[in-house]
C-alpha cells in the first residue's frame, strides 16, 4: 500500500502508511499527525503498547480472531499472547487526493475475509489553528455466516471495552486533561455517550465527536493517567452482531488545534466542524 500524505491549509499535516506486518499491527494507520504549527498528535509503537498505531480502525476480537494487535483477552485467563491474529488488506484506492482519500480493505484470517470495509477519509480547515479530521468505515459480513465483533469487556474484562476507531496521543511528563459538555475527568468520561470529548495535552487539543446517531450511542473509552488514548468502543458491554451481508457504519470528526482549549472553544470548534462534515 502505498503511504498518502494529507494536506490541509498549505501543510502536511498527516501520514497515512501501513503497519508492521505480517502479524499482529498489520493494519493502516494515520501517523504522525500534526498541528497546523507541526505539533505531533499521535504516537506509534509506544513502550507500554507496541500495537497502538496512531489514530486507526481496530477490533480485538471479530469471530474470535484479534485484529488489535497485542495480547487477547480469555476469559477466566487474561491477557494472553494466542495465534489468532487477522490482517487489514489494503485491496484499492477509490479516490486519493491530498485533502483525503477513499479505501477498500479487507479484513482476512486464516485465509478468508471475514468483513469488507470502505473507509473514507477527509480533512479540512477550521481556523488558522484548527483543522478536522472526518473518519468514516463500514463494515461488510462478508463470511457468508453470522458473525459478532467483542472486547475485553464482553470476554469478562469489565472497563476494557476498546475497539472501533482508536487514537493513540503522546505520552507526555503530564497526563492530558479530558472532558466533554459537561463532564471532567477520566473516570466520569470513560463509558460515557457524550456527544463529544477533548484531550488537551502540552500545546494541543483534540475534540473527538460522533457525526451519525449510531455512532454517538457508542460509549467511548478513555485513557489518561496510564496512557493518553482515546476510542469510540463499538463492543462496550455486549458484542456486536452482524448478520450475513450486512453492515456497520461509523463515523468521527476530529478537531485538531494548537492550543489549550477549554470548554467553551471546544464545543464552538466541533459546532464548526460539523457544518463541514
Amino acid at each position: 500500500m502505498t503511504t498518502t500524505l494529507l494536506h490541509c491549509a498549505g501543510r502536511t499535516v498527516g501520514r497515512y502508511g501501513y503497519g508492521y506486518g505480517p502479524g499482529p499491527e498489520s493494519r493502516p494507520y494515520l501517523h504522525p499527525v500534526t498541528t497546523l504549527a507541526g505539533t505531533p498528535v499521535t504516537e506509534v509503537r509506544p513502550a507500554d503498547h507496541l500495537h497502538h498505531l496512531g489514530a486507526s480502525v481496530a477490533v480485538p476480537d471479530v469471530a474470535g480472531y484479534n485484529f488489535w494487535g497485542g495480547r487477547t483477552f480469555v476469559r477466566d485467563r487474561g491477557p494472553t499472547e494466542l495465534d489468532n491474529h487477522g490482517v487489514q488488506r489494503h485491496l484499492g484506492w477509490k479516490l486519493r487526493d491530498p485533502d483525503g482519500f477513499v479505501q477498500e480493505l479487507g479484513w482476512e484470517a486464516d485465509g478468508a475475509e471475514l468483513l469488507r470495509e470502505h473507509r473514507t477519509v477527509s480533512v479540512s480547515a477550521l481556523s488558522a489553528t484548527a483543522w478536522a479530521l472526518d473518519l468514516s468505515f463500514s463494515l461488510t459480513n462478508r463470511s457468508g455466516t453470522g458473525l459478532s465483533l467483542g472486547s475485553p469487556a464482553t470476554n469478562g474484562r469489565p472497563g476494557a471495552g476498546y475497539g472501533g476507531f482508536f487514537w493513540r496521543a503522546p505520552k507526555e511528563a503530564e497526563p492530558p486533561a479530558v472532558f466533554s459538555g459537561t463532564l471532567d475527568g477520566e473516570e466520569a468520561v470513560h463509558g460515557s455517550t457524550a456527544d463529544w470529548l477533548a484531550l488537551a495535552g502540552d500545546g494541543w487539543t483534540l475534540v473527538f465527536a460522533g457525526v451519525t446517531e449510531e455512532t454517538r450511542r457508542d460509549p467511548w473509552f478513555v485513557r489518561t493517567a496510564q496512557y493518553p488514548g482515546v476510542g469510540s468502543s463499538l463492543a462496550a458491554h455486549r458484542r456486536l452482531p452482524v448478520a450475513a451481508g450486512a453492515t456497520v457504519v461509523r463515523r468521527v470528526v476530529t478537531v485538531v488545534a494548537d492550543g489549550r482549549l477549554d470548554r467553551d472553544a471546544a464545543a464552538a470548534l466541533v459546532r464548526k466542524a460539523a457544518t463541514t462534515a
